[in-house]
């Protein structure tokens, strides 16, 4: 097993490389580019997408005349464009820019923002939090409560409390998440009804958070978490259950729970000596996917309906913004982390069924 996590370990290299490569050469056809924002913020023309209109500039020069390489630096002093130019390194050739940026990333140095004047490191660490709790607490409770559900459906397939619980999660998954959070806000948030939980944030102000004791920190972010990671939880506990149902019904039918069965085994002896390491392995194999999706993909909506600065909207401005090094950042970043999740899923095939050997397999 060893030597398997080995290989594994070192094919991240070039599995990194290859999802940087091919979004830094997508990024070099995207029109407005950081030369381009930067001069729109210059003449007070703020984020552009693709160029400018046409028009005249603080300086009074007409932005329509010359032919040069940047459509909203026309009119402008050659120096000028040179000198952006060389402080984002874009006056250097495109393969220097790309090897130069993943050896800074391969020592886990991001630079600077480009607009923002901070270090990516400082800024994905100030919100990193809010991705962590959205991302955590979703994965950890929908399979907290959808695996158990799961198998109580399985063994209870068609019964009323089948019926009742599938159309209830039916429902669920039929909500997007981003809806279901405005309903939250609306019932228990004082949008029309109760003010239960508070709208924003993940805890109360910082005077107030100071003065709480350990306990009442606690209690408080408890109390803000809860919304946003009902709302972004809702999909994926409906998902998950009904995947674990099926994989165990699927196996409960097979002919070695019947002998299992005929040689007298309880059904709870049946059910975990037997069943439960096979039909689990499917349900492991998508944990990888479900937490990479809450963690990353699914917390902009999120965050932007609960008020929460996390790194979905981190990377979304960047986006915006063409802010590259947080943009190519923040996706080294999160490639790591999806690939290190990876083996750690692999980890947990063998901890459930130790009769998985990933190095015999191969060979």
């Amino acid at each position: 097993m060893g030597a398997y996590i080995l290989r594994r370990l070192l094919l991240i290299i070039p599995t990194l490389i290859g999802i940087m490569l091919v979004n830094f050469a997508l990024a070099q056809f995207v029109p407005g580019g950081p030369v381009e924002q930067a001069i729109a913020r210059a003449q007070g023309q703020g984020d552009v997408f693709g160029g400018f209109a046409g028009g005249a500039n603080d300086a009074g020069l007409d932005v329509n005349e010359g032919n040069d390489q940047y459509v909203g630096a026309r009119g402008l002093p050659p120096e000028f464009i040179e000198q952006l130019e060389k402080e984002f390194g874009f006056d250097k050739p495109p393969v220097q820019r790309f090897l130069n940026m993943m050896w800074n990333y391969m020592r886990f140095d991001f630079g600077d923002s480009y607009f923002q004047s901070q270090k990516v490191v400082d800024l994905v660490i100030d919100k990193l939090p809010v991705s962590i709790t959205l991302g955590l607490w979703s994965t950890l409770i929908a399979y907290i409560i959808s695996i158990p559900l799961g198998i109580r459906k399985a063994t209870r397939e068609g019964s009323k409390f089948d019926t009742w619980t599938s159309g209830i999660i039916i429902a669920a998954y039929a909500i997007p998440g981003f809806l279901f959070g405005i309903l939250l806000l609306v019932l228990l948030a004082g949008g029309s009804y109760w003010q239960i939980f508070p709208l924003r944030g993940l805890t109360s102000d910082a005077n107030i958070w100071a003065e709480l004791s350990w306990w009442g920190k606690v209690k408080d972010y408890a109390w803000h978490i809860t919304l946003p990671v009902l709302a972004s939880t809702v999909s994926a506990f409906a998902t998950l259950t009904l995947l674990t149902k099926n994989s165990f019904l699927d196996e409960i039918k097979k002919q070695y729970v019947i002998t299992a069965r005929a040689k007298g085994l309880s059904e709870r002896g049946v059910l975990y000596g037997h069943v439960f390491r096979n039909a689990m392995l499917i349900v492991i194999a998508g944990f990888p996917a479900a937490f990479i999706s809450v963690f990353f993909g699914a917390s902009l909506i999120i965050e932007t309906i609960f008020s929460l600065d996390g790194l979905g909207r981190l990377g979304f401005e960047a986006a915006v913004a063409r802010d590259y090094p947080i943009v190519f950042g923040t996706l080294f970043v999160f490639g790591l982390i999806g690939l290190l999740v990876g083996i750690i899923s692999d980890l947990m095939y063998v901890l459930v069924d130790p009769r998985i050997d990933f190095e015999r397999r191969e060979g």
